[in-house]
């Protein structure tokens, strides 16, 4: 895994890719900084996927891209590659947290609902909110533009004023929300 800093106008951002793609985007100190889904996989083990230094590197410069073009207020062109790691559950979320357009918001209860019409069996808010909080992949895999039932702004592992700040700069409407 290559690890490379990002300068954002939120704070410090690490960035990690492999030679499959962009597996990490976290704030420094954010809770579960450097964990990919689990406690048990972590950007200390240098973990998982083929290093190939090059694709990697090419990787962390198309994700600073992508940033650089987000944070000017700009819809970003599409996502560098990349390389989520987590259970299968957590990679259902994640896929659908990329649908989600920007300067657009939805609930944990709708993931919830969209998960069991797709794939059947039942998710609950609060498993979906799990794996949310557990996205190793910050900004680009949008998880801040996910709010509470009441359209309240909940959680967020690199801190609530960050993510008011993220839907701000996307347009949304914070007293809508």
């Amino acid at each position: 895994m290559l690890a490379r800093t990002y300068d954002s106008p939120l704070g410090s951002l690490v960035l990690a890719a492999d030679g499959t793609g962009l597996a990490g985007v976290w704030f420094e100190g954010q809770r579960h900084f450097g964990e990919f889904g689990s406690p048990r996989r972590r950007l200390d083990d240098r973990a998982p996927g083929p290093l190939d230094a090059e694709d990697a590197a090419r990787t962390l410069d198309e994700a600073g891209a992508w940033l650089d073009r987000y944070f000017t207020g700009a819809t970003p062109l599409e996502a560098p590659r990349l390389h989520l790691i987590g259970s299968g559950f957590q990679l259902h979320v994640w896929d659908l947290l990329l649908k989600i357009p920007f300067g657009r918001t939805t609930t944990y209860g709708e993931l919830a609902r969209e998960l069991e019409r797709r794939y059947g069996g039942r998710a609950s808010a609060r498993a979906v909110g799990g794996a949310v909080g557990r996205n190793p992949v910050s900004i680009i895999v949008p998880c801040h533009r996910v709010v509470g039932s009441d359209g309240l702004i909940t959680g967020y592992a690199g801190g609530v004023e960050r993510k008011r700040a993220l839907l701000a700069l996307e347009g949304v409407r914070l007293d809508a929300v």
